[in-house]
């Protein structure tokens, strides 16, 4: 690979400091992961155990194109994940809260390429953008499905299990001109 440079010093430090990040995030999830699993949530445990392992391919994204646009990805000591969570609430939120927060800082270096006119580093983002749109989709549906298992369980556990139901329901109805009794 040649040893031209095709991004500012500013922007490689930027897509440094966020590669980081997406590693310190995917250490975070693990740590929520191995509390949901203690704490006798395995489908939960699963499900962050799984998100890690994204947020560090997503780390490894970053690495790569640092790389191969002659800068140099800058591995550096992941800070420890924040305390145990008190609750599957605060957690939860925990982790809506992070991944708001991550929008911005991709947007933030959308503004920078664009700012820099870096438009193959302007495309690069592009994909962390749609990337962080899904993920805040995927955690708000979190929050909405704790919600309604867990508020007035009275009611709306019953819409819970109508709900996961219907997540595998046929999108055709029976027609009666089709019954038979064999």
């Amino acid at each position: 690979m040649s040893n031209d440079k095709r991004i500012s010093d500013a922007m490689e430090q930027a897509l440094n400091k966020q590669m980081m990040e997406e590693a310190t995030q995917a250490q975070a999830y693990i740590a929520l992961g191995s509390w949901a699993e203690v704490n006798n949530y395995p489908g939960i445990a699963d499900f962050f155990y799984k998100h890690s392992a994204e947020e560090r391919n997503h780390m490894f994204k970053f690495l790569a194109y640092i790389n191969e646009r002659g800068g140099e990805a800058k591995i550096e000591a992941i800070p420890a994940p924040r305390d145990n969570p008190v609750s599957l609430e605060t957690c939860i939120e925990d982790v809506w809260q992070h991944e708001l927060e991550n929008s911005k800082k991709i947007y933030a270096l959308v503004d920078q390429a664009m700012a820099e006119r870096d438009w193959a580093t302007f495309n690069f983002l592009q994909w962390f953008v749609k990337e962080q749109i899904e993920e805040e989709a995927l955690i708000n549906n979190l929050r909405d499905k704790f919600a309604l298992a867990s508020k007035d369980k009275a009611d709306n556990q019953n819409f819970y299990e109508l709900d996961k139901d219907m997540a595998s329901a046929s999108q055709e109805g029976d027609l009666p001109r089709e019954k038979s009794v064999e």
